[in-house]
């Protein structure tokens, strides 16, 4: 089992920032896709963001040009950037790493990391 690391949540107001790490071993950080989904009260867990090799970024229309996935390679981390949040963006937000292709999830996951924005 891949062990992978989240922090970074917290409570904002809207129009407020957070940036969210995702630390993971090496291995899996050189050779898996890794990512972001969210879940909502209510709501399926969905697609958030992704980073790879092949295939770069990927970003879900409701968060595409407010957020960014990024990557420290020397770190094996993986952060994503999030601005200009919405109230929409409350959710548990999990990190994720799998040979997996496109905006489907990989095997493994992290215990999640609470973002709550207030309006």
């Amino acid at each position: 089992q891949v062990q992978l690391v989240e922090s970074g949540g917290g409570l904002v107001q809207a129009g407020g920032s957070l940036r969210l790490s995702c630390a993971a071993p090496r291995r899996t950080f050189s050779s898996y896709t890794m990512g972001w989904f969210r879940e909502a009260p209510g709501k399926e867990r969905e697609f958030v963001a992704a980073i790879s090799w092949i295939r770069g970024t990927d970003y879900a229309d409701s968060v595409k040009g407010r957020f960014t996935i990024s990557r420290d390679n020397a770190k094996s981390t993986v952060y994503l950037q999030m601005n200009s949040l919405e109230p929409e963006d409350t959710a548990v937000y999990y990190c994720n790493a799998g040979a997996n292709i496109g905006r489907v999830p990989g095997d493994y996951w992290g215990q999640g990391t609470q973002v709550t924005v207030s309006s």
